[in-house]
């Protein structure tokens, strides 16, 4: 009898803490969690145009007609205030199209989506400014006597740096022997830069990496620390090169066009 009783009582708690169970996926399942959902954006060739209007204008000075893409890269994340629930975690973590990552690694804390918009703004503006000095230091040029306009619409950040001085120094100078410094390709990459052209690391390297292979780019400039984050999920036939400066980025681009050694990650 004992037995018997010791046996129902189990079967009864056991019964109880399946429902308590059930009940906190049901809940963990519907409830906000601290995490963001990136996934690939849309890429820009910073050679051409967006949105009717060219990306780098220069005067002041002779520039030259380009071929070939430049294409800077994005990521789209849900915004700070969006809910992400247990069911976008679970799909983000089983799909190689999507990144799973802590809220704070993507937005600072305690900032509204408003606040955050204009941060990003910010950012953008002085990653044009850093990459514009870059460059016309890199070519030894005036910046007195040259006025570079960057213009891009509804993109924020400063992870577009790189590719904007490589733009500006393809339009003033190409290869320096005359040629393009994509060499006819379709070249995309990502990378913070200072004014001095040191490039830096940036986020959501391996998104980027298929955006750019969905827009057609065969080559990716990469900045070196991240090398092992854009091999993990390269998309097939892409070649990825690592940089540290400009004048890296621009050797390796050069040596590319002419079929010589390029750094490899």
């Amino acid at each position: 009898m004992l037995t018997r009783l010791f046996r129902r009582s189990r079967t009864g708690v056991l019964a109880v803490c399946a429902v308590l169970v059930a009940a906190l996926f049901v809940v963990v399942g519907v409830a906000p969690l601290p995490y963001a959902v990136a996934q690939p954006g849309m890429t820009v060739d910073v050679l051409g145009t967006d949105r009717g209007q060219q990306v780098i204008t220069v005067n002041g000075t002779p520039t030259r007609p380009t071929t070939g893409q430049l294409r800077m890269t994005t990521i789209e994340a849900t915004g700070p205030s969006a809910d992400v629930d247990l069911g976008d975690v679970i799909d983000g973590w089983f799909r190689t199209d999507r990144a799973v990552l802590p809220r704070e690694a993507v937005y600072p804390t305690g900032e509204s989506d408003k606040e955050i918009e204009k941060h990003n703004v910010q950012d953008m503006v002085e990653s044009q400014d850093s990459a514009t000095v870059a460059a016309l230091r890199h070519l030894r040029r005036n910046p007195d006597s040259v006025d570079v306009r960057l213009h891009l619409a509804d993109i924020g950040g400063p992870s577009a740096g790189l590719l904007f001085a490589l733009g500006i120094v393809d339009k003033l100078d190409g290869d320096g022997s005359g040629g393009d410094l994509t060499g006819g390709r379709t070249i995309a990459g990502t990378g913070t830069i200072t004014e001095d052209g040191e490039v830096g690391p940036v986020g959501g390297v391996s998104l980027k990496t298929r955006a750019a292979g969905r827009d057609g780019a065969t080559v990716f400039l990469v900045p070196k620390a991240e090398c092992g984050e854009a091999s993990a999920e390269l998309p097939k036939g892409m070649r990825l090169i690592p940089v540290t400066t400009l004048k890296g980025a621009v050797s390796a681009l050069r040596a590319l066009a002419r079929g010589g050694e390029v750094p490899v990650c």
